[in-house]
């Protein structure tokens, strides 16, 4: 179903507000240019409120309203765990990993690990996380996004996907995280509205007019199989969400490595004015996040009715279930269509926006200055806005043939980024906790998740991804202890300066210990 006229209009006035906004915020006073710390971190002065705003702008991407609609179509209810769970971690990172970084005064998380291990350490995660955020995040986003641009405009996808790249491009590549950030808190606001907008449209149809309670009261009547949030282990979806290993095992894994140490979320935390405000805004996060499978998974599970009811293509939604959210903006009527539209575009580019900056902070002050020292911060910021704009075009081309044969977007994120997910993890927790990990150690246990993670795959296929990752990283626990153990000490492990980096004590090695052989004994007993 094509957009009415009205329909462009609203989605034009969003388009002209955003860019009006991005443009003025990211005036400078005259005589004065933008250095690296102004394009960034947004010069160090992100209040919470904005923040918590572009924590969740940034993580409520395509995938994430996209494929986990499909999900819920799908699956059910228990994808929300990805939500709900993401809320407990956002807590534990502002309270216990916040001020270490911020102490440190670091741009990106490599800086981190160059100061805790060495500059090979830093090396190999920079061009990791670059490469990652290129051809997996980006791509992801772009797909998912030019999908449901298609459903409604009947644009080929390729003209849809540049179209939301060069609107990304158009207001973050001058502005920075400054622009980002602060007009996520317009797409949050839009995002909300259309989510919300789609939720009551969705059940009152279920309900057959009689509102949204009484849709939902249905649809927990008709479909209980859709509100388990632990899956039995003959569902067709328990290797994605396998039981209770969603709650316990490598899911977790996955949320520390994106909520607590992945780039284009913590950016926005190091940009905060201080510590104080780091941490309300990732508790406003959290407080957000548990909202969102609300306006994002019932919709899809209401659309499995709608199905039945004919409202819907079922054919296309049995097909592809990425298809539900875009179905369900067709069902919106004129107007409210192009607000939700709308909402789904802020979702697109803001996390497009995120993404390149990111990208432009990782690969500007960890691979480029490091090479190439000395210049004005203009030319810093200038390096930056090239690689910003060369990854989104590069991802671009990349999106259909590498994402476009996945079955589930939201998944095939998830899927890449747990192989190395676990060694992320570890290294920085035991550089948090743990004063003797080595070097080596960090080097051993990042590629060995990788390895474990490709022995696991192809040797044993039939293991879910979550418990896989599970298991590897109880292997990368043991791993980064054995090396670091038998490697020698080096003068930069044994400094004051190597010390500062942690809030280890001497006993800490013990508790850690222990709490492995729990792990260890735990896993074994839910397997058996």
């Amino acid at each position: 179903m094509n957009l009415s006229s009205l329909d462009l209009i609203i989605v034009a006035l969003y388009a002209f507000s955003l860019l009006s906004i991005a443009l003025w915020v990211s005036r400078e006073p005259a005589g004065q240019t933008k250095d690296t710390e102004d394009y960034f971190l947004a010069g160090r002065s992100l209040p919470w409120w904005a923040i918590g705003a572009s924590l969740i702008a940034s993580n409520i991407s395509a995938e994430q309203i996209i494929g986990q609609s499909g999900q819920g179509f799908a699956v059910g209810i228990a994808i929300a765990a990805y939500e709900w769970q993401a809320a407990i971690v956002l807590l534990v990172v502002a309270k216990w990993f916040l001020p270490i970084f911020l102490k440190r005064g670091i741009y990106t998380m490599p800086q981190y690990l160059d100061q805790r291990y060495g500059h090979g350490v830093k090396t190999l995660m920079s061009v990791y996380w670059i490469f990652l955020y290129t051809a997996v995040n980006l791509t992801t986003v772009l797909w998912l996004g030019g999908l449901a641009v298609t459903s409604l405009t009947g644009w080929p996808v390729l003209y849809a996907m540049a179209g939301l790249a060069a609107f990304a491009a158009l207001y973050s590549l001058y502005g920075g995280l400054k622009a980002v950030a602060l007009t996520d808190i317009i797409q949050v606001v839009i995002l909300i509205v259309g989510g919300v907008i789609i939720t009551w449209l969705a059940l009152n149809q279920v309900s057959g007019g009689d509102g949204a309670v009484a849709g939902l009261s249905r649809m927990a009547e008709e479909m209980p199989e859709h509100f388990k949030m632990i899956l039995d282990k003959d569902h067709p979806a328990y290797s994605d969400l396998p039981g209770i290993w969603t709650l316990l095992g490598g899911l977790w894994v996955l949320h520390f490595s994106y909520w607590g140490f992945n780039q284009y979320i913590i950016q926005r935390a190091l940009g905060a004015e201080n510590l104080a405000e780091a941490q309300k805004g990732l508790a406003f996060g959290a407080f957000i996040k548990l909202l969102i499978p609300l306006i994002v998974v019932i919709p899809g599970i209401a659309a499995v009715i709608m199905a039945e009811q004919g409202v819907l293509d079922a054919g296309a939604l049995a097909e592809k279930s990425d298809r539900t959210y875009g179905e369900l903006m067709g069902f919106a009527p004129s107007g409210l269509r192009g607000l939700v539209f709308a909402a789904l575009i802020a979702a697109i580019v803001s996390s497009l926006a995120s993404m390149m900056n990111s990208i432009a902070t990782i690969f500007t002050m960890d691979v480029y200055k490091a090479r190439v020292n000395g210049r004005p911060e203009s030319h810093y910021v200038l390096v930056g806005r090239i690689a910003a704009l060369s990854a989104i075009a590069i991802a671009v081309l990349l999106a259909q043939p590498f994402i476009g044969g996945f079955e589930s977007g939201f998944q095939t994120v998830q899927e890449y980024s747990g192989f190395i997910a676990p060694g992320v993890v570890i290294v920085f927790l035991y550089g948090f906790f743990w004063k003797r990990m080595s070097t080596e150690g960090a080097f051993a246990v990042l590629l060995g998740s990788v390895a474990f993670n490709i022995v696991l795959k192809f040797g044993m296929p039939d293991v879910p991804f979550i418990l896989r990752i599970w298991l590897v990283t109880l292997a990368c626990l043991a791993v980064g202890i054995v090396v670091s153990l038998v490697t020698s000490k080096s003068d930069f492990e044994t400094s004051e300066e190597r010390r500062v980096l942690s809030f280890a004590t001497d006993t800490t090695f013990n508790a850690m210990g222990a709490i492995i052989v729990l792990l260890l004994v735990g896993t074994y007993i839910v397997l058996w």
